[in-house]
């Protein structure tokens, strides 16, 4: 028998800085489409399924191919609630209903640039074995050890002073997570494991992630997904 596996879209409604972002309007669909619809894409998931207490994100996801079979208790969905207990309780809502889940995806609502592909290349890593989690990651624009720490009067000084005098291309690259989804075990996720601990990594393009956060943040998004649209691969 094949491992069970479901993706799972932790979307609450509360979100502050651009209300009711997760099923806001993006390029003509509803922002949290398209993760559904990547997920759907990939062929990997036994169920696509939301975690949220909102009753219209609910229903945007079940009208765009994704399941909303419970509702998220309202201790997990404050602005506080980390990710791994949000999955956690996920995953043992979805095991009540369709038995034993093997892995699980969280993928996150707000990932217009997702594509099917990059799902199917982390579940490969996570397929490895030896890591408990498998996400994206990207690298830094700028060698974060040459950042600079600005103080309130304006002045500068070294944030890693022992790299101050360090030829950039001496450094080595840094990442940093892409914000679009974590493959991980059952066992990892139920245990609330660290994802950055215990990841192997998918290294993505910055042309293929941005992190939507403000107004700003999101117009430069759908810039960037019309120019994928318009444009090969």
């Amino acid at each position: 028998m094949s491992p069970a596996r479901v993706a799972i879209v932790p979307a609450r409604g509360g979100s502050k800085r651009i209300p009711r972002k997760n099923i806001r309007p993006f390029a003509g669909r509803p922002m949290i489409a398209y993760a559904v619809a990547a997920a759907r894409e990939s062929g990997l998931f036994d169920h696509v399924v939301v975690s949220t207490e909102d009753e219209e994100i609910a229903a945007v996801v079940e009208a765009h191919g994704g399941e909303a079979p419970f509702r998220r208790p309202a201790e997990l969905a404050d602005d506080f609630t980390p990710t791994v207990p949000v999955i956690a309780h996920a995953i043992t809502a979805c095991e009540a209903l369709w038995g034993r889940i093997d892995e699980a995806c969280c993928i996150y609502p707000c990932v217009p640039l997702l594509q099917a592909q990059d799902l199917v290349a982390a579940h490969a890593l996570l397929d490895r074995g030896g890591e408990s989690y498998a996400f994206p990651v990207v690298a830094f624009e700028s060698s974060v050890h040459r950042a600079l720490a600005r103080d309130s009067d304006g002045r500068t000084r070294p944030l890693f002073p022992q790299f101050a005098q360090t030829r950039t291309q001496d450094l080595p690259t840094a990442y940093h997570d892409a914000g679009q989804f974590y493959w991980g075990r059952r066992d990892a996720w139920l245990v609330g494991a660290s994802i950055h601990e215990n990841g192997a990594t998918l290294v993505l393009p910055a042309s293929r992630v941005v992190d939507i956060d403000t107004p700003d943040d999101w117009a430069r998004a759908e810039t960037l997904f019309v120019a994928r649209a318009g444009g090969p691969g």
